[in-house]
């Protein structure tokens, strides 16, 4: 590996560190935040959440942008870690299902059951 190689890795290495911990710095201020507007409930199935089992409480953003961390908190919601991943998952199931269908192939080209009422017809 030459110099100029080298000091590329090591600035990007340094700009990814860089970049995870003002993430997580980010994270932090806005989940305890959060934890001191909202009651330890999840607002998806009503579970509620005291002592070590409050690490299962997530903050989902309602717009889905982590940047919009308004001090009031209207962005936020408290979700357990289940509803939470259950959130994200519905979102992708409506986008994917928003695709357009007739840009689609067919899966399937084999039609097994195709020629079946000829055959049967031939049998009788």
């Amino acid at each position: 590996m030459s110099n100029q190689e080298t000091l590329n890795q090591l600035k990007l290495d340094r700009i990814v560190t860089e970049a995870r911990t003002q993430s997580s710095k980010r994270e932090t201020s806005y989940r305890q935040r959060a934890l001191k507007l909202y009651p330890w409930v999840c607002g998806r199935c009503a579970r509620e959440f005291s002592g070590a089992r409050i690490r299962e409480l997530t903050v989902h953003h309602k717009d889905h942008n982590h940047d919009n961390n308004p001090l009031d908190g209207s962005n936020w919601e408290l979700l357990c870690i289940y509803c939470h991943e259950n959130e994200h998952a519905r979102i992708m199931d409506e986008s994917l299902r928003a695709r357009d269908i007739s840009n689609q192939t067919p899966m399937a080209t084999y039609h097994p059951f195709a020629d079946l009422q000829a055959k049967l017809i031939q049998k009788k």
